[in-house]
């Protein structure tokens, strides 16, 4: 699904606040950190990721990277940190209500 840029906007103000939990450090994208990052948007909806300068990886390569292997959208990238959406599966863990 294709976010538009109302719920962009929305998601970008929810994400201000958050704290960064996803690290992505010299060894890139791993299966665990695909693995934590899908735990992660199931039981958060947003998540917010920090790309290390050890990393040498763009920011926005490894934001787009993580979306694909894991269904989220992105929903920004500002420097070394990027924001992921995805709805979670179970409905009592859905906390973001997108706009229409």
């Amino acid at each position: 699904m294709m976010l538009t840029s109302k719920q962009r906007a929305q998601l970008r103000k929810l994400a201000n606040p958050l704290a960064v939990t996803l690290h992505i450090g010299k060894d890139g994208i791993t299966e665990g950190v695909v693995r934590q990052l899908d735990v992660l948007l199931e039981n958060h909806e947003l998540v917010k990721g920090k790309v290390l300068e050890n990393a040498m990886a763009d920011p926005r390569t490894v934001a787009e990277a993580l979306c694909e292997q894991t269904g989220a959208d992105g929903v920004q990238v500002i420097g070394t940190k990027f924001v992921l959406y995805r709805q979670s599966s179970d409905p009592d863990k859905r906390s973001i209500v997108l706009e229409k």
